[in-house]
């Protein structure tokens, strides 16, 4: 019974050692790698993030902005390229951000208690593409929150973790 058993693993090891010989391309075999048996890091309790807003017609209300979905896509897109170039993000907020400048906060993990009076919102509280970017982030990164009409619906966010 127990060299059948030993048989049978061996005969699905093999099987499955010979479907991952069917040139798969490259970029499935490393996404595949990349989260296979490393933990996942524990988000911080608290982060602190510097924002620039690329809104389009309709999507903030009373701001006036004329650009179209497709413009604003394009728009954050080379943003989020020119920061992680290393180009000033600072000078990219007050020159382009749809949101008030210097569009920094502090956002507090789920469950915890923020402070609105000092711009600390709890994560829940937050477009959820916000959090999700930012809590994701190093120190120092930056990323992009994609416009989605449910999750991140007042359009495309470029996102540099400070603290």
């Amino acid at each position: 019974m127990v060299k059948s058993i030993g048989c049978c693993c061996a005969l699905i090891i093999v099987a499955f050692l010979l479907a991952g010989c069917g040139g798969a391309p490259e970029e499935a075999v490393s996404e595949a790698a990349s989260t296979s048996t490393e933990p996942a890091a524990p988000e911080p309790d608290r982060i602190t993030v510097q924002h620039i807003l690329i809104a389009f017609e309709g999507s903030v209300e009373g701001k006036g902005v004329t650009r179209s979905k497709e413009e604003a896509g394009q728009l954050a897109q080379e943003l989020f390229e020119r920061a992680k170039g290393g180009e000033d993000f600072n000078a990219l907020v007050e020159e382009y951000t749809d949101d008030a400048s210097p569009g920094i906060y502090g956002i507090v993990n789920f469950g915890l208690e923020g402070d609105e009076i000092r711009q600390v919102f709890p994560r829940e509280k937050m477009m959820a593409c916000f959090g999700d970017v930012g809590f994701a982030l190093e120190v120092d990164e930056v990323g992009l929150a994609v416009y989605d009409k449910s999750s991140c619906k007042f359009g495309w966010h470029v996102i540099k973790r400070l603290r």
